[in-house]
């Protein structure tokens, strides 16, 4: 049976990721959880993120659930096997990632990068040597500015 290709673009039998204007929505704990399989593993079918979990086991129609949910939000694409499908992610963990600090800043510091870093030292989880460490990164990686 020839599998049929989603969420991907097939181009003289190399595999492109389809990258659109993609409305990235906040993923449950349990979807981002999925969705790291999917970025250290690379493409799954259901009953291999099945397996990766220690016992107890979530049910199998839960991952599969939660799998095609994040199909419908646009995560993770999918090659049909007949019945079956191979999931993979359509957003890397760096796109999430800096979607999810994009929409914190946003959202809890008035979209202020210096207002999220003082409230990082103010709470002691950045120290004043690590945060001159990363003024020098900063400086050394756009050294015109």
């Amino acid at each position: 049976m020839k599998p049929v290709f989603r969420g991907i673009i097939c181009i003289n039998s190399s595999f492109l990721i389809r990258h659109s204007s993609l409305n990235m929505h906040r993923l449950t704990a349990k979807e981002e959880e999925i969705m790291s399989f999917f970025w250290d593993k690379g493409p799954l079918f259901v009953k291999q993120i099945h397996e990766s979990y220690p016992e107890p086991r979530p049910h199998y129609n839960t991952l599969s659930t939660i799998v095609r949910g994040l199909e419908e939000k646009g995560f993770v694409g999918y090659i049909a096997y007949g019945n079956t499908h191979q999931y993979h992610a359509q957003v890397t963990q760096e796109e999430y990632r800096r979607h999810t600090l994009k929409n914190v800043v946003a959202r809890y510091f008035g979209n202020s990068y210096r207002h999220a870093v003082s409230a990082l030292i103010e709470e002691e989880a950045l120290t004043i040597e690590e945060l001159k460490a990363l003024i020098q990164h900063v400086e050394h990686q756009n050294p015109q500015k």
